[in-house]
């Protein structure tokens, strides 16, 4: 019977209470009075921040009793279906008659299994308890109809992989000290970061054969979930070839009709419109973050080629394979995922292209904030030139003062025209967030 499943998840919960778990860098509020959604791609962690939440309420005293935590991904609860989430309620009160729902926590992972689910969380939290948190994987919990349902009642806290800081955390590198030897630690870390990527489960696997395993189970998961089976997809064989293609030209604008004709030239069918949906597919199951070219006009930025970062670079690397020559890749994606962990909810990030190029512009309203590039290395003249001009043209354009040059392992400040550009090492930049506020804030 479901009721009794349930009731065995329940408290099976309950008894693992306080979680045992590594700590990640944000929090999630815990009386907010409204709902608390938390997307992500698959694996990143989203769970684990409910844990932390959890584990944080019963340090202040609620007992685990007044936890309700359900995870829709058990296989126990696969055939579930809307009308029977009310079945997770009449479970509990089976178990607490005594405890009314007002006085519960409810933690519901991975609900946007069960289509529907929109309506039911709104409705409970209209009726009945008002500290509910809700994580899902893929577009159900981004989109226009999950907004519409919550009526302005929802708070996002997005969750990515593991940030510098929180994979130094996982594999017990200290980060408060930087004197010489502990710096030269944290510049290896920072190197096996920018390769590994930041997905928990791989980093603290050791061995390199079951992390590529691992991350190509992860990338199977969702390819076939979150892709093939949501949307019906049968063009499997040139679905890969497109996320390969799209993965090959990270940190460069994307050309769409360029893949196409290319899909096209090698007798292989696909349409125009059917790759342009896919694009949208990859960016909604949160495999890739697509960043528009800068522009004053929105019609503009809405025609300009975009570019699409990858979520993991380790993912990336195992599917890839790729050689030693794409640490710039691999370090510019880093660089972008850790803006999109830091910058505000209303901050956008966007790339500059005018005569020279700046990777990332971040803007909140109508002010630039922020002016980054990202560089392996500018020991080379002609690369060094290229960095300084395409920030100087980039700052011209925009009135942006504050000017950043993210390198591997370079530190130095340069003045050129009137401007202060800071050059700083990807890993002390990604460790002190006072470094990025203090360009952000001015």
């Amino acid at each position: 019977m479901l009721r009794d499943v349930i009731k065995q998840l329940i408290v099976l919960n309950q008894n693992h209470i306080p979680f045992p778990l590594k700590e990640r860098d944000d929090r999630l509020p815990l009386h907010s009075g409204q709902i608390i959604t938390i997307p992500g791609v698959r694996r990143c962690g989203k769970s684990c921040k409910m844990k932390i939440a959890i584990n944080e309420l019963v340090n202040s005293g609620i007992s685990p009793q007044n936890i309700l935590w359900i995870g829709f991904d058990d296989e126990r609860l696969a055939d579930m279906q809307v009308q029977d989430l009310n079945e997770v309620f009449e479970a509990y009160r089976e178990l607490y008659p005594a405890t009314p729902l007002s006085e519960v926590y409810m933690f519901f992972d991975e609900i946007q299994n069960i289509n529907g689910w929109e309506l039911f969380v709104i409705r409970v939290f209209k009726n009945y308890c008002s500290n509910i948190f809700i994580s899902g994987s893929n577009a159900k919990m981004l989109s226009q109809e999950v907004a519409t349902a919550l009526r302005g009642w929802a708070l996002e806290y997005k969750t990515y992989p593991l940030s510098f800081s929180e994979y130094c955390r996982f594999v017990d590198i200290p980060t408060e000290r930087l004197d010489e030897q502990q710096t030269t630690q944290l510049r290896l870390a920072w190197d096996t970061y920018n390769r590994q990527g930041g997905f928990p489960e791989v980093v603290l696997t050791h061995d390199a054969i079951l992390r590529d395993k691992q991350l190509q189970s992860y990338y199977n998961a969702m390819l076939f979930r979150d892709l093939v089976e949501r949307h019906r997809i049968s063009n499997i064989g040139v679905l890969r070839y497109f996320i390969k293609r799209i993965m090959n030209n990270v940190t460069k604008p994307t050309s769409i009709n360029g893949i196409y004709n290319d899909i096209r030239s090698q007798g292989l069918k696909v349409s125009k419109d059917e790759l342009y949906l896919w694009a949208d597919y990859l960016c909604e199951s949160f495999m890739f973050i697509r960043v528009p070219r800068y522009t004053s006009s929105l019609v503009r930025e809405e025609q300009g080629l975009k570019k699409y970062y990858f979520i993991d670079n380790g993912m990336r690397r195992s599917i890839l394979l790729p050689h030693s020559q794409d640490d710039g890749k691999l370090l510019e994606s880093n660089v972008f995922l850790h803006l999109c962990r830091s910058c505000g909810e209303l901050d956008k990030i966007y790339y500059f292209m005018g005569d020279k190029e700046c990777d990332f512009v971040v803007q909140r309203g109508e002010q630039v904030l922020q002016l980054v590039q990202a560089c392996w290395q500018l020991e080379d003249t002609e690369t060094r030139e290229r960095e300084v001009a395409g920030l100087l043209e980039a700052g011209q354009i925009t009135g942006c003062t504050r000017l950043s040059i993210i390198t591997r392992d370079r530190e130095e400040t340069i003045v050129r025209d009137g401007l202060t550009i800071h050059v700083l090492p990807a890993w002390k930049w990604m460790l002190h967030p006072s470094l990025l506020r203090s360009s952000i804030d001015g």
